[in-house]
């Protein structure tokens, strides 16, 4: 049993979409989010950089004592892939969302032909075609970069009737359709939050696969295996924090958390 936090970072509140899933599976778990909305989006920038921002985010959960941090971040994901990015970190259980998210599009798959969406960093480093392949080489991999999904979300941009937002998709969209995939993996943790939008636009038959969705199920086995889970019985608590406005923060927070009394929110600095 360990009843230190779990840490979560993302760029902006897309990751709020991971944090959602795991207060749903591990209430009595506390979490420490970053959301680093002064940078975002990540995905229109450099390696370099992308790495360098990815130390900072991960240096600031790393004051709380975390047990355990997830990147809740698709670009910050790919990046791991290649760069060591906690080398030098006291975390030793971490993960990025890639591995997760593939295996249950694998699974998921009945036609063996899964499209990816995800920022142009994600999809330039075709990060999850390379995991698909580890796992099947059978599947066809469809990429396509979505760079304003991300502005739509961090601006409540998400209903599934928003003319802007469906105007996008359906762009953006045009080609997974025709290609036919059965399987849509939601490559950023934006995403998720534009769900309704996608799905409408891909179609009932497609299955969508939410990157904090997956991650979030990957930290609980993680945490239940190794007996790192709380043993607290009551709620955990929820500490979030911002890098620019803590208002515009806190109004997202609400449309895609809710608040509650267990709840924190605060603008810090990683730098």
């Amino acid at each position: 049993m360990n009843n230190s936090a779990i840490g979560v970072f993302d760029s902006g509140v897309g990751g709020l979409s991971c944090v959602k899933e795991l207060t749903a599976l591990m209430p009595h778990e506390n979490i420490v989010y970053l959301g680093d909305t002064a940078r975002v989006p990540y995905g229109t920038k450099s390696v370099d950089t992308i790495a360098r921002y990815a130390g900072e985010d991960i240096a600031f959960l790393e004051r709380f004592n975390v047990k355990m941090i997830l990147i809740a971040c698709g670009t910050v994901s790919s990046v791991l892939m290649s760069r060591p990015l906690f080398e030098n970190s006291s975390v030793k259980n971490y993960s990025g969302v890639i591995y997760p998210t593939v295996t249950a599009a694998c699974a998921a798959t009945r036609n063996s032909r899964i499209g990816v969406i995800g920022t142009p960093a994600t999809i330039r480093s075709g990060c999850y075609g390379k995991a698909i392949r580890e796992l099947r080489n059978d599947i066809k991999v469809y990429s396509k970069a979505c760079p304003m999904f991300v502005p739509l979300v961090e601006n409540g941009y998400i209903d599934k009737d928003d003319p802007v937002a469906k105007l996008i998709a359906e762009e953006y969209l045009e080609g997974m359709k025709r290609e036919g995939v059965d399987t849509l993996i939601l490559g950023c943790t934006h995403y998720p939050h534009l769900e309704g939008v996608i799905s409408s636009v891909m179609g009932s038959g497609v299955r969508l696969i939410s990157s904090g969705a997956e991650i979030a199920k990957y930290a609980e086995r993680t945490l239940v295996s190794e007996g790192l889970q709380a043993e607290r019985e009551e709620r955990g608590t929820l500490e979030l924090y911002c890098t620019d406005s803590e208002e515009l923060f806190s109004e997202n927070v609400g449309t895609f958390l809710g608040t509650t009394e267990n709840t924190v929110i605060s603008k810090c600095s990683v730098k």
